[in-house]
């Protein structure tokens, strides 16, 4: 088990930036993979970046060049980095950790862009 907490979300305006940072409760290098999903209204849930053990990343096409996820071994954090937002980014976005296939969620965290 492993309690996930998201932090960073917030209003923005389009062209703006924000980081998300996930505070895992136990050693990143334990999971497969982590990073982040996002979930709009009256959309489902979709990958947005990921990174694995071995430090590779993967993105959304939708997010590639914006965003730029990245991990602090030491103190057991993902962060995404969003840049030039869009009011399409408009989300609550989820940490994961994946250990095979069993992902466990953080509680998600609200990423509004308008101006």
């Amino acid at each position: 088990q492993v309690q996930l907490v998201e932090s960073g979300g917030g209003l923005v305006q389009p062209g703006g930036s924000l980081t998300l940072s996930c505070a895992a409760s136990r050693n990143i290098f334990d999971f497969n993979a982590m990073g982040w999903y996002r979930q709009a209204p009256g959309k489902q849930r979709e990958l947005v970046a990921s990174i694995n053990v071995g430090g590779v990343t993967d993105y959304a096409d939708s997010v590639k060049g914006r965003f730029t996820i990245s991990r602090d071994n030491a103190a057991n954090t993902v962060a995404l980095q969003m840049n030039s937002l869009k009011p399409e980014d408009t989300a609550i976005y989820y940490c994961f950790a994946r250990i095979l296939r069993r992902h466990s969620w953080g509680p998600g965290t609200q990423v509004t862009v308008a101006s």
